[in-house]
């Protein structure tokens, strides 16, 4: 079985990791949260314009930039993950041959003005790594369908934690790159 990815673009796409990573470690420095998010999209912006492993075709209208809500300092928090007493897991087929698998870690609560419980998972691959996917209303029609990624740490999207709570922070929503 050979690959039709070539050394190259496994090395494009370590580095647009490397960049995200960057770009978040940069986000929990940032003096207040809405400076953070100010350099989040001009990060983003940037990878999507001009890095190799763009998810965007040359020539889309996105790569000027993507589109964004104004930060709304309401939607950020610092929650305590509830563990649950189950042990469900998720393998989720992600194309050609290849799963993702899952772990079920917990909940969060989120408070007003959202008012949802969200299901944490636990990546059983990279090494492993907290991911939180959500899935609104926007899901499928202003939205990818499959919903959007809050955090991911295996992938360096991570605001932060203590080991207790995590920051979520719903101004930072974004869309798989692949």
């Amino acid at each position: 079985m050979t690959s039709s990815v070539t050394a190259v673009e496994e090395l494009e796409l370590a580095g647009w990791r490397r960049e995200i990573a960057e770009l978040y470690a940069a986000v929990r420095r940032a003096p207040t949260p809405q400076e953070g998010h100010a350099l989040w999209r001009a990060g983003r912006d940037r990878l999507f314009a001009e890095h190799p492993q763009s998810p965007l075709v040359a020539g889309d209208p996105l790569r000027a930039g993507l589109r964004y809500a104004p930060y709304d300092p309401r939607l950020r928090y610092e929650l305590t993950l509830e563990p649950d007493r189950t042990d469900q897991r998720l393998t989720i087929p992600t194309g050609a041959g290849e799963t993702t698998h899952l772990r079920r870690l917990g909940h969060i609560e989120l408070p007003s003005p959202v008012d949802a419980s969200v299901v944490v998972w636990w990546l059983e691959q990279y090494g492993g790594g907290v991911f939180l996917p959500i899935r609104d209303q926007t899901a499928g029609t202003t939205s990818y369908g499959g919903g959007r990624y809050l955090l991911d740490t295996a992938k360096g999207a991570d605001l932060g934690s203590d080991h207790v709570r995590l920051t979520v922070d719903l101004n930072f929503l974004y869309h798989a790159s692949c």
